[in-house]
Formats: C-alpha cells, structure tokens, sequence
C-alpha cells in the first residue's frame, strides 16, 4: 500500500501515545469490510468506515447510523484510515487527536450496487452499499453534497436486485 494513504492519519497521531495501529493490512482474504465504532470522545458519534483502494475511507456520523428508510444522517468524510483499523477498540489518551473511547458497534462484509468501481463512485460522490453485518442490513447510499459533507441512508429494498445472487 503506498505510504501516502496514510499520511494524514498518521500526522494526526502520536504513535508513543496511542494505542491505535500505525498501519496494518489485514491477513487472510481480502473481503470489502465495513465497520462502525461507536466513539465516546467530546461528544458521541460514530464512525463509519469502508475497505476502499486498501485504506478505511472513513467517515463520522454524529447521530449514529440510520437503521430505517427515510432517516437521512450527516456523514462527515475524514481522514483514511488502516485497514487494520478495522480490529481496533481501546481508549485514545486524553489529549491525543480523537481521545477517547472506541468501541466496535457493528461490523461485517459489504458488496458494491453500482456499475462503477467504489473509487469511481467516491470521486463522483455518490456510493451505494449493502451492508451484511449483525446490526447494519440492507442497502445504503452515501451522497457527498459538499465538499466533506456527505448524507448516509437507507435504501429501498428494490434496489439490490443486481447482486442477489451474492447474498
């Protein structure tokens, strides 16, 4: 993976002070992985992460992850984070970028509903997922409306039907 990926999360750490992983690959198959941390730092949120391109394109949800149809959340888009994020739980040390605690709320596989490839699709800033998790289930769109401001919701169901076979 080249190193530039990282450089933005890797700036924001001390290394010698958090316990987060500097970078990492996964091992064994490579799945598309998504995971949602819930994050208890200055204020609760939570975290929203994708297997993109061999990073975690990130982004936070403040009030947490839309579970019905017709709840539509802002989805702030932040810095890429190690695949090996995908593992992490543990407190973030008071005054450290993020400090905290992290917790894995849900994690699992996901499959692309689109033609286009998922790098394709961030850069013209409209993604559509289905999640296959224990608590995150169905079809999900991210739309980007500015800049890092995206909205994440839940799909109609009729949606899928390109990749049913797959399920």
């Amino acid at each position: 993976m080249p190193k530039n990926k990282l450089t933005t999360y890797q700036k924001k750490r001390n290394f010698k002070k958090t316990c987060e992983p500097k970078r990492g690959l996964i091992k064994g198959p490579r799945k598309a992985l998504f995971i949602v941390q819930k994050h208890y730092a200055s204020h609760l949120h939570y975290d929203f992460r994708l297997s993109i391109g061999g990073v975690l394109k990130s982004w936070v949800v403040p009030k947490g992850m839309p579970r019905a149809f017709g709840i539509k959340r802002l989805a702030i888009q932040t810095e890429d984070h190690p695949l090996s994020y995908a593992y992490f739980e543990g407190t973030i040390p008071e005054g450290e970028y993020g400090a905290g605690k992290v917790k894995i709320w849900d994690r699992g596989e996901f499959y692309n509903l689109k033609n286009t490839s998922l790098k394709s699709s961030l850069k013209q800033g409209k993604v559509e997922v289905f999640l296959k998790g224990e608590k995150m289930k169905g079809a999900y769109a991210l739309i980007r409306f500015q800049d890092k401001n995206w909205l994440v919701f839940k799909v109609e169901a009729a949606r899928i039907t390109r990749i049913e076979g797959k399920l």
